[in-house]
């Protein structure tokens, strides 16, 4: 029997496998899919989120977005809780990318002042801004320096410069995750980390000039500061070489502690430790270590983004008009106090490729945001577009507040080649506007290798998680 026979279609969008169903099953597997995403679903993703549902002190149940596909041991898509008192912590739950995460910022410029010249532009934010694979920034970390940045988190990176105090205000956790401990992160990790601050990477990660194609929500977006033909900047990256160490070091370290505290697991790659263990603090610490690395990533990323655009327009900072709109991880465990049963308990919400959704009035919401609720972007692919959404009150319930993080793969990376080499780039590509160190990246990250975001982020608006704000059309794309 296929498992995804084993799914039951509770109501519409929503497919159920019941507590108990598979052996060590210790809550429900929750799927949010439409009909044709379900046809879509891999069998391993299916399988990876049950395996999840064994873990120790996991609670209420395995809660898995309409962009999933197969990770490594627990699906992309995925949001997980554990007990914060007699649960674990997952390093490959979180992912390699720590704070993978993603940045919208607002200019005043309207799409008729920037379309025109956006291929010449486009080039020059190729020339400023590092990326693809080793790219190497021009901040070269002293190991005092990066302790300090450790600590800080985005705030490091305003002090050198890179934007303004109020952009604190309008970051998760106003970017920076105390818990970080420079103690706790190895030789190796520091080494890897030391000279790729401010640079993209490679992969799926992007900086895009996008314009804002259409309003749903005419009242909010005017509270969020977001109108028609705007145009706006999207910054998508993580804690590069420096997180995927500390993933790499602290999965060799559940690895080898499984046996002592007698886990057994169906998938290796679901490697944990108790979470109130030294071994559970220690990694949770060294992941707000790269998460705030992460932060700091982004703002320095974002910042030098909109003064290049800025410089090439030959135009003041006061006619540019940057504000930080949000930004956001969707690769990261918080601690967190959510609803079990009938009793409010700390949890570790485990969330590898979701994103927060809280809802209005939450007191983790900026100030600036609270009456609306927590912004929440949502990157499609470079050829089609993305979506701004606030969180609401259902995602309390539904999904430890989480909601979905992008389109979600369709294609691997090496069938995305391979189709490029039969159809031709160009043909693929068409008018988009696309730069890139290399052909590479770009034949990985063609809108066919991607569901289509729309769909995804309609589940998320009908299921009640997040509410659709704006759509946003990609005018220009950098990608590593």
């Amino acid at each position: 029997m296929s498992l995804k026979d084993a799914l039951k279609k509770f109501e519409e969008n929503v497919y159920v496998i019941e507590e108990g169903t598979f052996e060590g099953q210790k809550v429900p597997v929750i799927f949010y899919l439409s009909e044709s995403l379900f046809e879509k679903l891999e069998e391993e993703a299916v399988r990876q989120a049950i395996n999840a549902s064994t873990l120790p002190g996991v609670q209420k149940a395995i809660y898995v977005m309409p962009d999933v596909h197969v990770g490594y041991g627990f699906p992309v898509g995925g949001v997980m809780a554990t007990s914060s008192e007699n649960g674990v912590i997952s390093p490959g739950s979180v992912g390699y990318d720590i704070n993978c995460g993603v940045r919208l910022i607002a200019t005043n410029l309207e799409r008729k002042k920037v379309e025109e010249k956006i291929k010449p532009l486009m080039n020059e934010i190729l020339n400023k801004i590092p990326a693809g694979v080793g790219s190497r920034s021009g901040i070269k970390l002293a190991k005092g320096q990066f302790e300090e940045l450790i600590s800080k988190g985005a705030k490091w990176a305003i002090e050198m410069g890179f934007g303004t105090e109020g952009d604190l205000d309008h970051i998760e956790s106003f970017g920076v995750l105390k818990e970080a401990d420079p103690s706790v992160v190895s030789e190796v990790a520091y080494e890897r980390g030391s000279s790729e601050l401010g640079t993209v990477g490679s992969g799926n990660h992007f900086v895009e000039i996008q314009t804002v194609e259409e309003i749903y929500e005419e009242e909010i977006a005017e509270k969020l500061g977001i109108w028609k033909d705007q145009i706006m900047v999207m910054v998508h990256s993580g804690s590069r070489g420096f997180g995927h160490q500390i993933c790499v070091d602290y999965l060799k370290i559940a690895k080898d502690s499984l046996s002592e505290y007698g886990i057994d697991l169906p998938d290796i790659q679901l490697a944990c430790v108790p979470f109130q263990s030294k071994e559970g603090q220690n990694y949770f610490k060294a992941m707000c270590s790269a998460a705030n690395y992460a932060f700091a990533n982004r703002q320095i990323l974002g910042f030098k983004t909109v003064d290049t655009i800025r410089k090439y327009l030959k135009i003041s900072w006061e006619e540019m008009g940057y504000r930080l709109i949000y930004d956001h991880a969707h690769n990261i465990a918080k601690v967190e106090e959510h609803s079990v049963g009938t009793l409010r308990r700390k949890v570790i919400v485990h969330r590898k490729g979701a994103t927060r959704a809280f809802p209005p009035k939450h007191p983790e919401v900026p100030p600036a945001y609270r009456e609306v609720g927590q912004p929440v972007i949502i990157p499609g692919d470079m050829g089609r577009a993305s979506f701004l959404l606030v969180g609401q009150s259902d995602s309390m319930n539904k999904s430890f507040g989480s909601a979905c993080h992008g389109a979600g793969r369709l294609m691997s990376r090496r069938k995305a080649k391979e189709f490029v080499k039969e159809q031709g780039l160009e043909k693929v590509i068409k008018d988009m506007v696309v730069v890139a160190r290399g052909k590479g990246t770009i034949m990985e990250e063609i809108p066919q290798a991607y569901k289509d975001v729309t769909e995804v982020v309609r589940v998320v608006e009908e299921v009640g998680i997040a509410r659709v704000v704006a759509r946003l059309k990609p005018l220009g794309t950098l990608k590593g």
